[in-house]
């Protein structure tokens, strides 16, 4: 700029020229205008600058300002009439117009595609969640929360299907860029796909004939406006949130505010029949069983149920006329509802809420509860909307689970007072879980259905009146009676002969009450089912009759055996094919199920072979297109049950963090499982600096470490039943191209009781993984904790727990780990092939002592698998007395150890171990070699073909690059 241009001398009219009061687009036409020619070459990089992009700092807008406070001062310089001018341009729609800092609409025939390489706008934030925007209207302030459309990962980890189209609140600045990454998380308040996510390189098109249309990244439908051939022009977020279809005119054809999904804006309605419906959990985006809608009379809350059940509702007490949809609208101070009434300013009724400073939305959550959140430097929840009587806690339908009882904010099992039987037992350790009957109600012995009373015991939902039921003998006989009836609830006042009666088909939580502050008295009657008594004794039978009836079955018994024997030895060849083939047709819940010649030609006669174990070999195949790993059972030591455990147990059962099979073969003597297929191969590959790879980084390590503990933590909590891997390894934790972790081969598996404490089992597993609780043959699945934390140290020292390779004292590196904590010198275990580990050797400390917790003695002091995830994603902290005599006098995380303690065992089980193994009866193979599938074979960085494995080894096959991903540990922030 010129001196002139930098002077600031005395202008009467300064105080007009207030840059922050001057629209955007002014601002850049004021700034550019009063260049001369070489400053607008120079400035208009800066002006280019100004648009917006996806992490731009908030102060894109300050070059502008700077420049527009010179501009004020040539302006003070111009003559009258050349300000006159100005301002009169100032006031009117300006001629030369900046390029928009926000893109609020987009236009038919446009096709988008998730990936950041395509959608510039991309942004990660800080807790791994990451927002691809196709549409954005900034708000009309220079700078903070906008709305936006387009795809969105609310919870990390954003790998395989997790991204919805969705509409959300994203903080940005004043250039339109994406800011906050900290605090400014991005808040989902429609989404298209909730059912059904999808994944990287999904796509979304508003087609040339007006539908907008979602498709997974094979080109599947996943979701669709339905506006096809409705003369749809473009596609518009609109300031209150709304994402909008519109026509030629600017008429509105499909609104998200049509399909609420769990959330409200401000300024946005629910018409009578629609609804919200809570989200299973935080990280879950699929439907609950709860939801909230509007109905002709007011606002009500229900359990998803036959009937359902109401836990909530305002009601307008007033008899409707016209044809008019009764509303509830979110307003700024208020959520209104409109029965009657068709003017906004008179509801009639209204829930308050505090008023608005900045923006605000509200959403029905998994507990039930309607939460008010505003933003203030972060996203903070103001209002408890819905609020219950007495007890804004204990009122809620499922706080407690299904037949918890809530007392005072405490959840516990239901029991009678004044009898010593136990009818129900907890679902889990956490109270909040719930509790289930001891003995499952059956509809075909109700003689032996009784009633469990719980006095001064009520119920949420009182809406499902039994008739003519007014005292308690009458209210209690009718449940017994009904076999759909689980439980009934009597309240009366002050005369127990005359109350009501209330029946309940599925029960949720219960709640404690106190009559002298509800007003009311009420007891609870819980149906339970009885165990047949057993026959009267026959003590007094005639002797003779004894005698005679036992050698008649004796002499019976033994001719059927020598029958059965015979046709057994005889027939055993024939039918014993037959018999497996059967009991596989038996089974409920199976993956695909292949015939041994469809698997041979998919994987070219089985030709292409990805890795040999133990128990057989991996070969790769393609099916429909799809490539797998084919796992072909080749040895007689993994049984039919063993076999059985496997597809049982991982058949039944999805998650992220487990390898999918997609199908299995039992066809004569072939057995063969068909896994989908894992390009990365085992994680031992990747750790054991065997095979010339790059040492991974920090990074990638802490979310390999994260995705076993959420694999583990599913396993252990959120089954039906606990599921004990007991065989974790690095050999079974396989890779996908993008080094996410996903735990396999679950042929040592076994199930759980949530009602045991600790199970027998004869030992199972890898030696160098076993805790030392296998010595008791007593175990829980802890032991997967034991296993999980010996993995951990592997991962961050780079080598294997046992290495002959290593001078003698180092060999075990769990002994080696217990000598260095005790000496304050555990960054002598960091993998020094890692510069980026040695560089995060204070976060790689804080890993290993979460390892050390999960390493100790006693199991009852390792923590819960959710605990680790927990802290993994940084919302807890670690156990700080931590006990570090990680081994005790126990040999047997060694090799030596291990064959030392069990050489009779071994022997003496030697010609039955083929029969061994399997997920809920006690005869697993004590210790056996185990085969991991692979799926890809690798080469070495110089291109020549990576060595094969040693013989009996485990494949660990794929090879590349590890980048750092989203894990609260691994950046700057974590701990």
């Amino acid at each position: 700029m010129s001196s002139a241009a930098t002077a600031t001398p005395q202008c009467p009219f300064s105080d007009l020229v207030n840059p922050i009061q001057l629209p955007k687009q002014l601002v850049l036409v004021v700034l550019f205008s009063n260049l001369n020619a070489t400053e607008k070459e120079e400035e208009g990089a800066s002006l280019t600058a100004v648009q917006p992009h996806a992490g731009s700092e908030s102060g894109d807008l300050s070059r502008c300002i700077q420049h527009l406070g010179h501009v004020s001062s040539s302006l003070c310089a111009m003559a009258p009439s050349s300000l006159l001018l100005f301002l009169l341009l100032a006031t009117a729609t300006p001629l030369i117009t900046g390029q928009p800092f926000d893109y609020p609409t987009a236009n038919v025939s446009t096709l988008w595609t998730n990936n950041g390489a395509s959608l510039e706008h991309s942004v990660t934030y800080d807790d791994g969640s990451v927002v691809r925007v196709i549409v954005l209207r900034s708000p009309k302030t220079f700078y903070g929360p906008s709305f936006a459309a387009g795809f969105c990962c609310a919870s990390a980890p954003c790998s395989g299907d997790a991204f919805l189209f969705a509409v959300f609140i994203v903080y940005t600045n004043s250039g339109g860029g994406i800011t906050m990454p900290t605090t400014g998380i991005p808040q989902v308040v429609w989404s298209a796909n909730r059912l059904r996510p999808v994944g990287e390189n999904a796509t979304l098109q508003l087609t040339g004939d007006g539908d907008l249309i979602l498709r997974d990244p094979g080109g599947g439908l996943v979701w669709s406006s339905g506006t096809a051939r409705r003369s749809v022009a473009g596609m518009a977020i609109t300031e209150l949130g709304n994402l909008v279809l519109f026509d030629q005119k600017n008429a509105t054809v499909w609104q998200s505010f049509d399909h609420p999904t769990d959330a409200l804006v401000p300024g946005q309605s629910l018409l009578e029949g629609m609804r919200l419906a809570a989200n299973t959990s935080a990280t879950n985006w699929t439907q609950n069983q709860l939801y909230l809608t509007v109905l002709s009379n007011g606002l009500y809350a229900y359990v998803e149920s036959t009937p359902p059940q109401l836990y909530f509702s305002n009601v307008v007490n007033e008899n409707k006329t016209g044809n008019h949809p009764t509303k509830v609208t979110f307003t700024n101070g208020s959520l209104n509802i409109y029965v009657q009434s068709v003017q906004l300013s008179k509801p009639d009724a209204s829930i308050s809420l505090p008023e608005a400073t900045s923006t605000q939305y509200m959403r029905f959550e998994s507990d039930g509860h309607l939460r008010l959140y505003e933003w203030s430097n972060a996203w903070t929840m103001v209002s408890d909307v819905i609020k219950m009587f007495p007890d804004n806690f204990c009122s809620f339908p499922t706080v407690c689970g299904e037949y918890g009882v809530c007392t005072g904010g405490q959840c516990s099992c239901p029991f009678q007072s004044n009898s010593a039987s136990s009818y129900f037992k907890p679902v889990d350790q956490r109270a909040n879980l719930g509790c289930t009957p001891l003995t499952t109600i059956s509809c075909q012995q109700m003689q032996y259905h009784e009633l469990l009373a719980l006095e001064d015991v009520s119920y949420f939902d009182t809406s499902q009146t039994v008739v003519n039921a007014r005292n308690r003998s009458d209210c209690k006989q009718a449940c017994l009676k009904n076999c759909s009836c689980k439980a009934v609830i009597f309240r009366y006042g002050q005369n127990d002969s005359d109350g009501d009666c209330f029946w309940v088909t599925k029960v949720l939580s219960l709640q404690s009450i106190q009559p002298h502050i509800v007003h009311y008295n009420s007891s609870a009657f819980l149906k339970v089912q009885l165990s047949p008594s057993p026959p009267a004794s026959t003590a007094n039978t005639n002797k003779r009759r004894v005698i005679l009836g036992a050698t008649v079955a004796g002499i019976v018994s033994i001719v059927l055996v020598v029958i059965s024997v015979t046709i057994y030895v005889r027939r055993k060849r024939k039918y014993q094919e037959l018999d497996e083939e059967f009991d596989f047709d038996q089974l409920t819940g199976m993956p695909a199920r292949f015939s041994y010649e469809t698997l041979r030609e998919c994987t070219e006669d089985f030709s292409k072979k990805l890795g040999e174990g133990g128990f057989g070999s991996v070969f790769e195949g393609k099916i429909d297109q799809e490539r797998v790993a084919v796992k072909r059972l080749e040895s007689a030591r993994q049984g039919k049950k063993e076999f059985l455990a496997e597809v049982e147990t991982i058949g039944s059962i999805e998650h992220i963090n487990l390898v999918k099979l997609v199908g299995f073969c039992a066809e004569k003597s072939h057995r063969l499982l068909v896994y989908e297929y894992m390009p990365r191969g085992s994680l031992d590959r990747w750790i054991y600096n065997r095979y010339n790879n790059a040492p991974l980084d920090w990074g990638t390590r802490c979310r390999i470490i994260l995705d076993i503990a959420k694999g583990l933590c599913y396993l252990h909590e959120e089954c039906r039943r606990k599921i004990a891997h007991l065989d974790i390894k690095p050999q079974n934790i396989l890779l996908d191209e993008t080094f996410n972790a996903k735990l396999a081969d679950f042929g040592l598996s076994k199930l759980i009781d949530r009602d045991q404490s600790k199970v027998m089992t004869v030992m199972r597993g890898t030696p160098g993984y076993l805790a030392p609780e296998w010595l008791t043959s007593k175990i829980t699945e802890k032991v997967d904790i034991y296993s999980f934390g010996v993995v951990v140290m592997e991962i961050i020292c780079g080598r294997k727990n046992i290495d002959n390779s290593q001078p003698e004292e180092s060999i075990q590196l769990i002994n080696l780990l217990q000598e260095k904590a005790q000496k304050n010198q555990l960054i002598d275990l960091i993998d020094k092939r890692s510069d980026d580990m040695v560089s995060h050797e204070d976060k790689v400390i804080q890993m290993m002592k979460l390892a050390m917790w999960c390493l100790q003695k006693d199991s009852s002091r390792r923590p819960l698998m959710s605990t680790v995830v927990k802290i993994l994603e940084g919302t807890m902290t670690i156990e700080t007395c931590i006990d570090y005599n990680f081994l005790g006098p126990d040999p047997i995380l060694s090799n030596q150890g291990f064959v030392i303690a069990f050489v009779p065992y071994l022997i003496s089980n030697l010609e039955v171990s083929h029969l061994a193994g399997l997920a809920q009866e006690d005869g697993a193979d004590p210790v056996r070699p185990r085969l991991e599938h692979a799926a890809a074979p690798a080469s070495n960085p110089a291109g020549q073909e990576a060595p094969p494995p040693a013989m009996g080894s485990r494949l660990a096959y794929g090879r590349g690059p590890g980048g750092p991903r989203s894990c609260p540990w691994a950046g700057d922030e974590g701990l």
